[in-house]
């Protein structure tokens, strides 16, 4: 073999439609970053959802059915969590094996991230979706209804939410802003601190899920051309 052919047919593998050598090497180290980022992401999405079915660190609540109906729909779990470690676990592996696999650059596994990503993303969606609109109706709560004109009973319900139906323009500010107005609720003690700390973090973590996993997307379409490293 002629000296440097056997370079230069290793570089025509990394070149197809013009396309830099140096550019499968950006995908690679892409990957190694997101992947990861991605798992840490998800882990801690699953966390906090699974700590809102638990106020105060009480499972009584959970048995009673005293929960947040967004809570339970548990977006965090399938949303931020099972959908987003899927594609993670898969980009994670690709992207750190690529070293010593002579597969792993391959069109298909770059196809298959950015299926998994187009997952991910449509799963931290709907949690960032499910999440707001948890953090905006407040938390399931036993209060006084009679401060809402229904008498002197205490009851289970959305004190936050009620108050919005009655001002929907005050709504967010008398809640989120105004502490004061969390008294309000009874039990169980300090839920909508719970609450607002819990669904803000998933609000969070879903809006970083939703940018790494579109990088992923665009990264995975790169690497459908020019392989996720450098062939050995």
């Amino acid at each position: 073999m002629p000296p440097g052919q056997g370079s230069f047919e290793r570089q025509a593998l990394l070149v197809p439609c013009g396309i830099a050598p140096g550019v499968a090497m950006c995908v690679r180290k892409c990957s190694r970053i997101v992947g990861p980022c991605l798992l840490v992401l998800g882990v801690l999405s699953m966390a906090a959802n699974i700590l809102l079915l638990f106020p105060g660190w009480a499972l009584q609540y959970l048995l009673e059915g005293h929960i947040s109906k967004h809570a339970k729909a548990m977006p965090g779990v399938w949303g931020g969590g099972i959908s987003v470690l899927l594609a993670a676990t898969h980009i994670t592996a690709v992207g750190w094996q690529c070293t010593g696999c002579s597969d792993c650059g391959t069109r298909r596994n770059a196809f298959i991230s950015a299926v998994l990503s187009k997952l991910a993303l449509l799963g931290a969606a709907a949690c960032f979706v499910l999440s707001g609109v948890g953090l905006t109706n407040g938390p399931l709560c036993f209060y006084n209804a009679s401060t809402h004109g229904h008498g002197n009973d205490t009851l289970w319900g959305y004190p936050f939410l009620d108050t919005g139906s009655q001002v929907p323009d005050l709504r967010t500010e008398d809640y989120l802003h105004n502490h004061h107005t969390w008294s309000i609720c009874l039990e169980p003690e300090g839920i909508v601190a719970w609450n607002t700390v819990l669904f803000s973090l998933l609000l969070l973590i879903s809006a970083a899920e939703m940018v790494l996993a579109s990088l992923q997307i665009l990264n995975g379409c790169l690497g459908c051309l020019c392989g996720f490293c450098e062939k050995k």
